[in-house]
């Protein structure tokens, strides 16, 4: 059966709310409008406005009051319409919904689940285009999800309201509209593991996101060439499952990691770490890292994609660390 990334999100947030009494959605424009990105049309009809909370325009307050309800036994979906807007809720989610349980010594558990979009390629300028989920996953306490194939933002959301614990989604909106075949058959996706989404002997592109279609393009034009890529899907960026990255790499010896965020400082510079760490003596080549841009991203459309990771980029790091010179 066909389904859209988008209709995969709205599917997983309306199971949640047949199954869960204690679940509710709260967040700007959810309700009457059905969500910035459409996410949550149709489900204020279905569900009532006790349920499909519309918000002020005030993240700091509807993430608190959100946490608040998650301390109280209820299992909130806080929508940010994207995560630049997060930061006006950085204390909430950082100093209150991260803390909380170690704080208390485990007498408070935070089952808050965050759903947040995020990234660039839709012309929305720098104030709504950043990947910043590189930042979040930097902060223990939380649990970072990814979800880059319309499975996985259908299923991942019920292993993340299972979770005691604070669980931020972040949907990429190139991904809305992306379209997939969805098997009956699974009824749940694992939240601790990253997934080998293609198999390769000679270089590793790991990636998550709106990343991981341009890497299995990549990997196609690769192929052309004589060059075959393993291509792995982080999914969770917080806790990196390191052992997946490690276990590829140790089979091809060259890794691509391939991250929308910036450069310095971010998932693909603590992967690289972790493979320096860990699996120096595994690597025939250095690491290469294919990186957003480090500029604010612009609204034109070419520098926009100029600024943005790109198959042909993909696969010129591949091709220099397999065929150096």
């Amino acid at each position: 059966m066909k389904m859209t990334y988008r209709e995969a999100c709205r599917q997983a947030i309306r199971e949640a709310l047949l199954s869960d009494p204690r679940s509710f959605v709260m967040g700007e424009d959810v309700g009457k409008y059905g969500g910035c990105y459409a996410v949550t049309k149709g489900l204020l009809e279905e569900f009532g406005p006790d349920r499909i909370r519309d918000t002020p325009l005030a993240e700091n307050g509807f993430v608190g009051a959100g946490i608040g309800a998650a301390l109280t036994g209820l299992r909130p979906i806080v929508e940010i319409m994207t995560c630049n807007f997060s930061m006006l809720a950085l204390d909430q989610i950082m100093n209150n919904a991260a803390t909380l349980s170690h704080m208390s010594g485990g007498q408070f558990a935070v089952p808050v689940v965050i759903r947040m979009a995020t990234g660039g390629g839709r012309q929305l300028a720098a104030q709504h285009s950043h990947s910043l989920e590189g930042w979040y996953a930097h902060i223990p306490g939380l649990r970072v999800l990814a979800p880059a194939t319309v499975e996985d933002a259908r299923h991942m959301l019920a292993a993340a309201l299972a979770d005691p614990n604070p669980v931020l989604l972040f949907e990429h909106v190139v991904l809305y509209n992306a379209e997939d075949d969805i098997d009956p058959a699974v009824t749940a996706v694992d939240i601790e593991h990253a997934r080998r989404r293609r198999a390769g002997s000679d270089v590793s592109l790991v990636t998550y996101g709106n990343s991981l279609p341009k890497c299995l393009a990549a990997a196609d034009a690769l192929a052309v060439e004589g060059i075959s890529a393993d291509v792995i899907d982080l999914r969770v960026l917080r806790p990196l499952d390191t052992a997946t990255v490690i276990e590829s790499v140790a089979r091809t010896h060259r890794c691509v990691i391939v991250d929308e965020g910036w450069k310095s400082g971010s998932i693909s510079a603590e992967i690289s770490a972790r493979l320096a760490e860990d699996a120096l003596h595994e690597l025939d080549a250095p690491v290469r890292r294919v990186c957003g841009r480090e500029v604010p991203v612009p609204y034109a459309a070419q520098m926009e994609e100029a600024s943005l990771p790109q198959v042909g980029d993909i696969v010129a790091a591949a091709r220099g660390l397999v065929n150096p010179g």
